[in-house]
């Protein structure tokens, strides 16, 4: 299988960099083929520019950058993200990402009858969404209504038409012991040599 991660936060030696790296391992242990599309060390541009927008209403990718990634996109069985949750949502970059290379006429299309959405990326058997915050998970849910969920996975893939969406959150990061983050991470990276 053949497993896109998108990837976001800068900081090299921050728990979501160490959740990059047992998911990875889990996945190459699992005989998985692991591409990495690294939003900060690619110096991504989250910024949607009037050449951008024209292209994206005329269904044509101008962006030599976007054009790999959306290259990329189209020969994954499986795409993860991998970012912190920062002020309840996703990192500027995640969020270009999803406007700049999630386009139509690559990754969907609109239905010919004109209601909903038709998925492009043929291959893609399934999203899951990796995140951290700070905020306790009750805070998160009940509160704030867990905007990961509903933008990401509802409004983005599940409107796409793609299925087997999951999101897996870590929450209250930098309160939880040093011994509980270390047990997240062998989890994951049993987790994800077992996916098939």
């Amino acid at each position: 299988m053949r497993v896109q991660i998108v990837y976001s936060h800068p900081y090299e030696k921050s728990y979501c960099n160490a959740i990059l790296e047992a998911v990875t391992e889990g996945l190459l242990k699992g005989r998985h083929e692991v591409d990495l599309i690294h939003l900060d060390n690619d110096k991504f541009n989250p910024v949607m520019s009037t050449e951008d927008l024209k292209a994206f209403v005329e269904h044509k990718t101008i962006d030599p950058q976007v054009i790999d990634y959306n290259n990329r996109l189209k020969q994954a069985d499986h795409l993860i993200f991998i970012f912190p949750i920062w002020w309840d949502l996703m990192p500027a970059n995640v969020k270009g990402f999803i406007d700049r290379a999630l386009l139509p006429g690559e990754v969907y299309e609109h239905h010919p009858r004109g209601f909903g959405l038709v998925p492009l990326l043929k291959k893609l058997k399934g999203v899951t969404v990796i995140t951290t915050m700070n905020k306790p998970w009750w805070l998160y849910s009940f509160l704030i209504g867990n905007l990961i969920r509903k933008a990401m996975l509802n409004s983005v893939f599940k409107t796409m038409g793609y299925k087997n969406l999951k999101w897996i959150s870590f929450t209250s990061v930098k309160s939880v012991s040093h011994e509980k983050r270390l047990k997240w991470l062998i989890n994951l990276e049993n987790k994800f040599s077992k996916m098939s």
